[in-house]
């Protein structure tokens, strides 16, 4: 499991949920896609596409685009707050060589977690 990065505005987020425990609050997301440092970039696989996710309330969004030659599969993945409600995976979608897409989904009272994770395409 990768480690997320404390920035300012997760600290501001966490701090956030602790002083008011809103359901709707995203307490991570994490990308398997993009990397930090330009070694690891270096390190990623010709066909990994760049995600970026974002949780807007009960919902989580991710944009991938592909720079390569290759096709990338993709899949949203999404952890809900609430133990009663259902975690999320999509469906793979393929991103072809210069496209970008959109992959979304929801939870009933919040996200804790959204990732991307990648597979060669065909």
């Amino acid at each position: 499991m990768r480690t997320v990065r404390r920035t300012p505005a997760t600290v501001l987020l966490l701090a956030a949920a602790v002083i008011c425990p809103v359901s709707a609050v995203a307490i991570a997301v994490r990308d398997s896609g993009t990397s930090g440092t330009r070694e690891q970039d270096r390190e990623r696989p010709p066909y990994r596409a760049e995600c970026r996710a974002r949780v807007e309330g009960s919902r989580a969004i991710a944009d991938c685009h592909n720079p390569y030659p290759e096709s990338d599969l993709v899949r949203l993945h999404i952890e809900c707050d609430r133990w009663w409600d259902l975690d999320v995976d999509t469906d793979p979608v393929e991103v072809g060589p210069a496209r970008t897409v959109e992959l979304s989904d929801r939870c009933w009272m919040g996200v804790r977690e959204a990732w991307v994770t990648h597979t060669p395409g065909a």
